[in-house]
């Protein structure tokens, strides 16, 4: 699929809002470790260090931006990715990234 051009103003208002929920380091550790599967905000909070209530808090913003899904088992609530999409922007981002510093290595490899 690819974006109208140029591209509407309701639909750049799902984009911005989408690309927001994951422009927040914490949110990118918690996609990565959801990333290996399942897990409970038990489970996330003892992955990244941070507090119940941060971790749950960035979950919610993942949740509503339709990134995550939940499920309830017992007195658990398990998170993971719904929206695979996810990993490949950020695929897409690292490589970018890659390359920048690559040009830049060998500028300064030149320079110096």
């Amino acid at each position: 699929m690819s974006l109208p051009h140029p591209i509407p103003e309701d639909l750049a208002e799902v984009i911005a809002h989408r690309l927001r929920a994951i422009a927040e380091p914490m949110r990118i550790r918690l996609l990565d470790r959801l990333r290996d599967g399942d897990a409970c905000v038990g489970e996330l909070v003892a992955t990244t260090g941070a507090s119940q209530q941060n971790v749950s808090k960035h979950l919610l913003v993942l949740l509503d931006a339709g990134i995550v899904g939940r499920r309830k088992h017992g007195n658990h609530v398990y998170y993971r990715v719904v929206d695979e999409g996810v990993f490949a922007l950020c695929e897409q981002i690292c490589g970018t990234i890659e390359r920048q510093l690559l040009e830049l290595s060998s500028l300064l490899e030149r320079d110096g």
